[in-house]
């Protein structure tokens, strides 16, 4: 069987013994919720939503256990030191929460499962080395942008940030752009 069909029929819900997942949310109706999601965070915590500072939280909480001395000392750490509770950072909390509800959302859906999206003519391991590759190219220019995706795009756009609009073209274009050179790895 090649691993194309072998892949196809992994994939298949019948398969594998799982019932059919259920159809995806309205994608206007989930931009709408989107919005109120964004509106009362402004409401309850007085700012918007963003990802980075709770991974800053967590790298400060690492680096406080591993050199206490050099801590002390970084400009870029004090900042999230949170009064000696780094983890305490309510965006780590936001980073929690979205994981644990993308995981009931995907269960409800009966989408849950452990899998390793690939095109056929890639590994699971390039598959993965890619991935990884991505997301510490996309964290370091988060941290550059000061802001991730959902701080520039929800956040900033929804303030009609020139800088975050300005971005959030650049991260589409981009996306075009490199789209015809990659994709062969999906077809």
């Amino acid at each position: 069987m090649s691993t194309l069909t072998r892949q196809t029929h992994e994939a298949s819900p019948q398969a594998a013994g799982r019932a059919a997942a259920r159809p995806f949310w309205n994608p206007y109706l989930a931009g709408v919720l989107l919005g109120v999601v964004l509106l009362a965070t402004y409401l309850v915590a007085g700012r918007g939503l963003g990802a980075t500072a709770g991974f800053a939280g967590l790298a400060t909480w690492l680096a406080s256990m591993v050199s206490p001395a050099n801590f002390g000392s970084s400009i870029v750490h004090a900042k999230y030191w949170n009064d000696g509770a780094p983890l305490l950072n309510w965006t780590l909390f936001l980073l929690l929460g979205a994981l644990i509800g993308a995981a009931i959302s995907g269960w409800q859906a009966r989408r849950f499962h452990f899998t390793i999206e690939r095109g056929p003519h890639i590994s699971d391991g390039q598959r993965l080395a890619l991935a990884f590759t991505g997301g510490f190219i996309a964290a370091w220019g988060a941290k550059i942008a000061k802001g991730c995706t959902s701080g520039q795009a929800l956040t900033g756009g929804s303030l009609l940030n020139v800088g975050s609009l300005v971005f959030m073209l650049a991260v589409f274009a981009a996306a075009y752009g490199l789209a015809w050179f990659v994709r062969k790895e999906w077809m």
